[in-house]
């Protein structure tokens, strides 16, 4: 499934908010949550997404404790972003979606400068 599947996926609608205090053994993210587009137990996160270091994390929601509305991020081209914090039971596991360039060996993004540096001025032309 390619990322742009990910980000065209319906919106995150399967955690209850609720107000109080975050609960204890929790872990805070914030990004733009989303359902996952083909597990219904499962959502992803959408990590600092206007910023540098940008990743997509995978959790499953029965590990979500808490969830908070926090404001929306605006885009360059001045479109909304809307973001959360998520409180992940500590001990849950999680999965980082990343990036790698298919060669022999790998190189993977966030190990090699040089190939981050390529994938940023791809993304920008």
């Amino acid at each position: 499934m390619s990322i742009v599947s990910y980000l065209e996926t319906l919106p995150l609608n399967e955690i209850t908010k609720y107000a109080g205090g975050a609960p204890k053994g929790s872990v805070p993210f914030t990004g733009y949550p989303r359902q996952h587009p083909s597990e219904k137990n499962k959502f992803i996160l959408i990590y600092d997404p206007l910023g540098e270091n940008t990743k997509i994390l995978e959790f499953k929601l029965e590990d979500v404790l808490f969830m908070e509305n926090i404001h929306s991020a605006v885009t360059e081209s001045g479109e909304g972003v809307p973001l959360a914090k998520l409180w992940i039971r500590k001990g849950a596991h999680g999965v980082i979606l990343e990036p790698f360039e298919v060669d022999d060996p790998l190189h993977f993004a966030n190990k090699t400068k040089e190939l981050r540096e390529r994938f940023v001025q791809v993304h920008h032309r």
